[in-house]
């Protein structure tokens, strides 16, 4: 007898099968693919097995354009950059911009995941205390309307002023970046998770999940929740290109990543100065990050349209 089985449902299958259709998000997917290795192999070269070091000076070597040769008295002392070619060329210092660019793209990736992961835990707590316990008084007022109004007042200051003027006061670290950009950042999630829960709350199987008498935190951690992350995941993946732009601005201006550590903006806040005699220091950080940033919203843009399936193109 013939088999006539319907294939098996695979969400994750038909998902990648959406999402492949959209060939600018493919190969913004495939551009964040190389960024991640490269945000590795910077970590590994650079820290650990040291094969490019960031912070030596090369005072005999600054200025060199890319793709030239060290010295001879570099490469004779043994203190040369691998293959004993500058990928990037050098600074103003001689330090080789290959092994700051390496070094940069962790610090920024990490900043940029780290600031949007802690946002988007702060954005789903508040957002699903405000939808699913809104109806809660507290005093003259209710739950939902008490943290709505915050999330207005944040919303109502500019985000890069008020992180400027935070970071101002604090003490200059990674860690600090961080923080700020993620506790200052999390009122578009804390919405849509609202917005979400709202929705779902009058959905038949929460209706049937109350009246099994199954535990609140079960019927949100495990029916609500799931449901109302995609549009979180889409906010969340564009969310990392603004915390890299944010990131970025905030070391060009000197507030960021302190030296001698290395990030694109402070790579592109030395080379100002050379524009004219060393141009290769503004315009290999700066179109970095302009393919980093659109990558990251074109591959949003596919994870929107995959997701929804309003928005999918037939």
């Amino acid at each position: 007898m013939q088999d006539i089985s319907l294939p098996q449902y695979s969400p994750g299958r038909e998902f990648w099968k959406e999402f492949k259709k959209n060939k600018l998000a493919v190969a913004g997917l495939a551009v964040l693919c190389v960024l991640a290795a490269a945000a590795a192999l910077g970590k590994t070269f650079t820290e650990y097995i040291v094969l490019f070091n960031p912070s030596t000076v090369r005072l005999a070597d600054k200025f060199l354009p890319p793709l030239s040769h060290a010295s001879e008295g570099i490469i004779s002392n043994g203190d040369v950059p691998m293959w004993g070619i500058y990928l990037l060329g050098t600074d103003e210092l001689g330090r080789d911009v290959f092994a700051r660019m390496l070094q940069g793209t962790f610090v920024s990736i990490s900043i940029g995941f780290i600031a949007v992961g802690l946002s988007v835990v702060v954005g789903i707590f508040l957002g699903g205390v405000a939808g699913f316990y809104g109806q809660l008084r507290i005093g003259l007022t209710t739950v939902d309307t008490l943290i709505m109004r915050f999330v207005d007042v944040m919303l109502c200051f500019p985000t890069f002023f008020l992180i400027l003027t935070v970071v101002a006061l604090l003490p200059p670290s990674i860690y600090t970046i961080m923080a700020v950009i993620g506790l200052t950042t999390w009122m578009g999630t804390a919405r849509f998770v609202r917005a979400e829960f709202l929705a779902l709350r009058e959905t038949d199987f929460v209706v049937a999940a109350k009246a099994l008498g199954i535990p609140e935190y079960r019927q949100i951690f495990f029916h609500m929740v799931p449901n109302a992350i995609a549009p979180v995941l889409v906010s969340a993946t564009i969310g990392v290109a603004s915390a890299i732009l944010t990131e970025s601005g905030l070391s060009f201006l000197g507030f960021g990543v302190q030296p001698p550590d290395a990030s694109w903006g402070n790579i592109l806040s030395d080379g100002k100065n050379f524009i004219f005699d060393a141009p290769w220091l503004t315009f290999i950080p700066g179109f970095t990050i302009l393919i980093v940033v659109l990558a990251f919203n074109l591959c949003g843009e596919g994870l929107r349209e995959a997701i929804n399936p309003r928005l999918r193109k037939r």
